[in-house]
C-alpha cells in the first residue's frame, strides 16, 4: 500500500510528459526468451504488459538486481493508495512518482509490487527483472517468497466502484503466472520468513491462492471494495486457465 504523504503530489503531477490514454502497441513488450532467472512454464495467456521502458522507470533508482524465487503459487492483490479519480493518461507519471516513494521513501531497491493495473485496465511491469520470470518482489512482507504481487492504482474502499477492467487485469495476470497446477480458487500454505506480519518467522499460514495483503498483514489493503471482488477474480483467473497458453 502506498503511503498518503506522497498522494497528493502524484494527483497534481504535471501533465507535460504523458502519455496517450490508449497505449499504442509499440509500447508493448514483445514476448522474449528467457535469459536470465529461473525459466517458467504458463498455461494461461499471456497478458498485454507496458514495460518499464514504456513507462519510463528511472533505472538510475534501482539499487540492486533483480533476485528470484521460485515458481509462483499465490498472488496477493494491493492497491496503491492513489486517489481514484485519476486520468489513465496520468498514470506512467504517477508510477514514476511510486518508484521514487518505494526507493527513496520506503528504502527498498526498487518498485515494490510487480505488476501494477490501472482503473483502465492496462497491466504495467512494476519491479524490475523480467515479467516472465518468477521476480522476488517487496508487495506482501514474509510472503514474498513464490508469490507474485498486484496493486490495483487506487484505493477502492467500501462503497467504491471497482472497473470491471480492474478486475479482468488482475485476473490476467494471476492466470498468467501461477504455476501450473495451481488452483485460483484454492488454498496454499506458505512459511512466514519474518516477525512483521499477522505471522511470526517460521509459521506456516494458509491463504486463497489468490488473496489480499490484508490477509497477511493489519492494514487495509487492498481496500473493502475491491477485496469483495477478490471472488470474482479467482473466477475468471479459472475461466482464462482453461483456456490453455
Amino acid at each position: 500500500m502506498w503511503y498518503p504523504r506522497l498522494v497528493l503530489g502524484a494527483a497534481l503531477l504535471p501533465l507535460a510528459l504523458l502519455v496517450a490514454r490508449d497505449v499504442p502497441a509499440h509500447l508493448l513488450d514483445p514476448p522474449v526468451p528467457e535469459t536470465a532467472g529461473p525459466a517458467t512454464a504458463y498455461t494461461a495467456p499471456r497478458p498485454a504488459v507496458v514495460s518499464r521502458k514504456a513507462w519510463r522507470a528511472d533505472e538510475s533508482l534501482v539499487r540492486e538486481e533483480a533476485s528470484y524465487t521460485g515458481p509462483v503459487s499465490a498472488v496477493f492483490v494491493h492497491h496503491t493508495g492513489h486517489p481514484n479519480g485519476y486520468d489513465c493518461s496520468d498514470v506512467p507519471e504517477m508510477l514514476r512518482g511510486l518508484e521514487t516513494d518505494h526507493v527513496e521513501g520506503q528504502g527498498w531497491d526498487d518498485i515494490g509490487y510487480n505488476f501494477v493495473v490501472d482503473k483502465c485496465g492496462t497491466i504495467y511491469e512494476g519491479r524490475g527483472g523480467g515479467i516472465g520470470r518468477p521476480v522476488y518482489g517487496a508487495h506482501t512482507k514474509g510472503f514474498n517468497r513464490n508469490s507474485v504481487g498486484v496493486a490495483a492504482l487506487g484505493t477502492f474502499g467500501a462503497g467504491q466502484e471497482v472497473p470491471r477492467a480492474v478486475i479482468d487485469a488482475i485476473a490476467e495476470v494471476a492466470a498468467w503466472k501461477l504455476r501450473p497446477g495451481a488452483d485460483p480458487q484454492g488454498r496454499v500454505r506458505l512459511v512466514s520468513t519474518n516477525d512483521e506480519s499477522r505471522y511470526d518467522e517460521g509459521e506456516a499460514a494458509t491463504f486463497d491462492v489468490i488473496a489480499g495483503h490484508r490477509d497477511s498483514h493489519q492494514t487495509d489493503c487492498p481496500g473493502q471494495a475491491l477485496y469483495d471482488r477478490l471472488p470474482k477474480i479467482r473466477e475468471e483467473a479459472t475461466r482464462l486457465r482453461a483456456l490453455g497458453p
